[in-house]
């Protein structure tokens, strides 16, 4: 049996009430915490309420209640009868024959086999109304067609979400810079993203520039007219940008990249100001998938 006619079958019990302590603790707090449950559970009572229903109220007999009340101790218990013993039999007659003596029927007697009547008779009750439920579960699990409207479960749809796994990224070219003065020292290191072209600056070597200064980053390539400014290099050890994605893939690989000192915030005009203090040349270090 699945998961779904284990919850299925287990609410049935709940609502029949037929679990024990421990189980229907259990099935209280399933019922906190899950809807779809609580709704199994739900329908279980209508149906079983249907049920109950069809079948006719029994009027216990006055003694059942004070037998009740005697065995939850809310009552005297009744004193057993005490029947006199009979006299004894007075001695036969010589060489008489003694014939079978014949039972009497007391009122305890009596009393008794009305009792064991009744109760048989609840007994068969409650196997006729056991043995329709446990045909009732039988058709509400294997043909619920069978069963009327009012009791026939309504179909559940259940929406399956199927992800589709994620495509692996394919790995594009990386390019780099090593952008130095005239002693050689590198200053700032700079890497271009082949498929994004996204580039970062790592400063290395270089040190702040002066109080009202920026050092600014120039793309200058013979394809173009002049310099064209990729913006100032910030004052953290990273600096990245996208503002490579309005060149041509050949000019960005191709071009020299040159850091200037320019007044704070960048040139004014877009025209470098001074000469550059640092520069390099784009290499591939991994190539395209």
């Amino acid at each position: 049996m699945d998961d779904d006619e284990d919850h299925i079958a287990f609410a049935a019990e709940y609502a029949l009430g037929t679990l024990d302590a421990d189980e229907r603790a259990q099935a209280e707090t399933m019922m906190s915490v899950d809807q779809d449950f609580t709704a199994i559970v739900r329908a279980w009572e209508y149906r079983l309420g249907v049920l109950n229903q069809m079948v006719g109220a029994v009027e216990p007999r006055p003694e059942l209640w004070e037998r009740i009340q005697a065995a939850a101790g809310l009552a005297e218990p009744q004193q057993p009868i005490v029947l006199p013993a009979p006299p004894p039999p007075p001695p036969p007659p010589p060489e008489q024959v003694i014939a079978p003596a014949t039972p009497v029927a007391d009122n305890s007697v009596v009393l008794l086999s009305s009792q064991a009547r009744r109760w048989r008779g609840v007994a068969r009750l409650t196997s006729a109304l056991a043995a329709a439920l446990v045909a009732m579960i039988g058709l509400e699990l294997f043909a619920p067609d069978l069963l009327p409207d009012a009791l026939r479960p309504k179909p559940r749809t259940r929406v399956v979400e199927v992800k589709t796994p994620a495509p692996t990224p394919v790995p594009s070219a990386q390019y780099v810079a090593l952008l130095q003065g005239q002693g050689g020292m590198p200053a700032f290191i700079l890497t271009v993203d082949g498929a994004t072209k996204t580039f970062t600056v790592r400063k290395i070597g270089a040190s702040s520039p002066e109080p009202g200064k920026s050092y600014e980053l120039w793309l200058i390539s013979d394809k173009l007219p002049r310099p064209r400014s990729l913006g100032i290099i910030g004052s953290g050890d990273f600096t990245t940008r996208p503002v490579l994605a309005s060149y041509d893939t050949d000019v960005i690989n191709n071009a020299t990249y040159a850091v200037t000192i320019e007044q704070a915030g960048g040139s004014p005009d877009g025209v470098p100001h001074s000469a550059p203090v640092f520069a390099g040349r784009l290499i591939q270090t991994v190539p395209p998938a």
